[in-house]
């Protein structure tokens, strides 16, 4: 929808740098029809949800085999990104029945344990970002408002009622329109259907499919019993695209992504396209034999940070975009470091670092100009002496994610207005890429002379020491990333009533950034007191152990009770955010903790 919005605005070649191409040397995993939509379509679909309900997703994971660990048997780390929410979207959990124990994470509703491990088998996720849904434009057949084109002519639109029932009120009917590629989300919009342009938009996605078996893939890799029992269980695994990476007690290690990844007659999904054609028609999906995977890799180490997992010699399209590398790099940099002897507690002060990894990429451009005012040569002298750690205590963090704001702004704002930060990562990935090339988008529209990127990264660098002046006073020394870099836990819901806001959310200050390891992505909108807060990190972290399961390690970010009013609701902000963890073993259980669940004697 972002592109589709620019598209009448835009070059491609200025569309094509606000969404940088994935590096070549980067760590791989494993080597006309859209003016028929009104723009204003487009705008309100790509910012139908509000931003709490937006998708955002990221995580690392890494696995080594046993000649890479001190015990000679694999360990496995994983902590999956999300937003920050009191209660957490994770739960811990010890589950034990005859025949089996499960153990890891759950979320409520989930009759699963969702990430962690069984008596033989650890696993865990992050997104792998795939492109597996598509925008059709369907244009209304010409004799009848009820049907849509189709390369064999005219077809109805399927039409079913929809009730959603109101507490104290009446139901609310929402009548869905649906094509042979999916429903039309453009009804949802008023000016969804143009009289000018007679055409709807239609989502095509294989969560849509009725025959979704996704759940049962969870119950498979539940009760798997060996890693190619493990790999098996995820052939039903059918949407979100994940990337899985397992270890079993046998020493194997292994990585899949499994889901129904369209494949395309033509085109790769970044635009939407026409429907009656048939032309860009999907025409089945990736065999699951086909799919990325890997089993003992030689290397004897798997790592994913959101990272492009396929190389350019793969058959099939998974997707054009990537994230950036940054937290893959420093991954796979430590992990070459600890050689034959990585033990759990290297893995747990792994997921705490905070290098910015990313910031040796954008400073040496950053520091290349030579602005004039002193404060701005203060601050360029203390970029220039900064260890690259992202710790709470310092001035330099707060410092660098100022500037790379303001910069952002200076650049792409007069252009694409107040939603220009939807075209930004959080963290520097894209600004790096337009002042490297000196990018037309570095010119200010506003003004008759053409600015270059060297003037907008001093015009940035005054406008981020403004605004931390106004906040944290004149003395640079005395800032402090945590400061404004609160990791926040609020309540969806009492976090809007004035009163109880304070009383039921929390927050601690937080190390790390976007582009760290120890993810901790800041609030780049919105109040400019709220600026960089922490809204999204590790809500759970854990350290899987194949020589001893019970010796694995977990923490979450909030506490295991979701009542406001339980000591248990945020007991265990302070520890995560040190990278304190806890055993799920049996015996570090209290009697208050333990539940169990007997069969009736009638």
């Amino acid at each position: 929808m972002s592109r589709a919005r620019l598209a009448g605005r835009f070059s491609p070649e200025q569309i094509a740098e606000l969404w940088p191409a994935y590096p070549a040397d980067a760590p791989v995993t494993i080597a006309q029809a859209r003016d028929l939509i009104d723009h204003s379509v487009t705008t309100q679909l790509a910012h139908l949800l509000p931003p709490s309900l937006e998708p955002s997703g990221a995580s690392n994971i890494w696995a080594l085999n046993g000649k890479h660990t001190a015990n000679g048997s694999p360990i496995l780390a994983n902590d999956p990104h999300l937003s920050l929410d009191a209660p957490g979207t994770w739960f811990l959990a010890r589950l034990e029945a005859p025949g089996i124990t499960l153990v890891g994470a759950t979320t409520p509703g989930v009759p699963f344990i969702l990430l962690g491990h069984n008596q033989t088998v650890a696993w865990g996720l992050t997104t792998t970002h795939s492109d597996t849904q598509d925008f059709f434009i369907e244009r209304i057949a010409a004799d009848d408002p009820n049907a849509y084109e189709t390369p064999e002519g005219s077809e109805p639109f399927r039409v079913r009622d929809e009730f959603i029932r109101l507490s104290g009120g009446e139901s609310v009917r929402l009548i869905v329109r649906e094509t042979r590629h999916g429903p039309v989300m453009s009804d949802v919009v008023p000016e969804g259907s143009s009289g000018d342009s007679n055409a709807v938009l239609a989502l095509a996605w294989p969560a849509l499919r009725a025959d979704d078996a996704t759940p049962d893939a969870l119950y498979q890799m539940n009760h798997a019993d060996s890693l190619i029992a493990f790999r098996e269980s995820l052939r039903q695994f059918h949407s979100p695209q994940q990337n899985i990476v397992f270890a079993d007690t046998a020493g194997n290690i292994g990585f899949m992504a499994p889901a129904r990844v369209p494949v395309r007659r033509t085109g790769n999904g970044q635009l939407p396209v026409p429907g009656w054609t048939g032309e860009f028609d999907w025409i089945g999906y990736v065999p699951f034999e086909e799919l990325p995977s890997t089993n003992n890799p030689r290397s004897g180490i798997i790592i994913n940070a959101n990272n492009r997992i396929v190389a350019d010699k793969y058959p099939h399209l998974i997707a054009v975009d990537w994230p950036p590398p940054y937290r893959a790099e420093r991954i796979e940099a430590v992990l070459a470091g600890t050689a034959s002897n990585h033990q759990v507690t290297d893995s747990l002060i792994l997921q705490q670092d905070i290098v910015a990894n990313a910031a040796d990429r954008i400073l040496p451009r950053l520091l290349a100009v030579s602005p004039t005012e002193a404060r701005a040569r203060e601050a360029i002298a203390r970029l220039r002496g900064w260890d690259r750690q992202m710790h709470r205590n310092a001035p330099e963090p707060l410092i660098l994610q100022a500037w790379i704001w303001a910069l952002g702004q200076a650049i792409l704002a007069d252009e694409l207005g107040p939603n220009y930060l939807e075209f930004l990562d959080g963290g520097v990935y894209t600004v790096d890429r337009l002042i490297e090339t000196d990018s037309m988008w570095c010119d200010d529209t506003a003004t008759t002379e053409v600015e270059d990127c060297n003037a907008q990264i001093i015009r940035a660098l005054d406008m981020a020491l403004d605004h931390l002046s106004d906040r944290f006073g004149s003395d640079m020394a005395s800032w402090r990333w945590g400061k404004a870099h609160l990791a926040r836990f609020d309540h969806p819901l009492l976090s809007r009533l004035p009163v109880l806001r304070d009383l039921f959310g929390y927050s601690v200050e937080a190390d790390g950034g976007n582009d760290t390891v120890n993810r901790a992505s800041p609030r780049l909108g919105g109040k400019p007191e709220t600026l960089f807060e922490d809204v999204h990190g590790a809500g759970f972290r854990a350290v899987y152990d194949l020589e001893d399961l019970d010796r694995s390690r977990f923490m979450i970010a909030t506490g295991q009770s979701g009542n406001p009013l339980s000591p248990l609701y945020g007991n265990m902000a302070l520890r995560w955010r040190d990278g304190q963890s806890v055993s799920l073993a049996p015996e570090s259980w209290t009697l208050a903790e333990q539940l169990s669940l007997l069969p009736s004697q009638k």
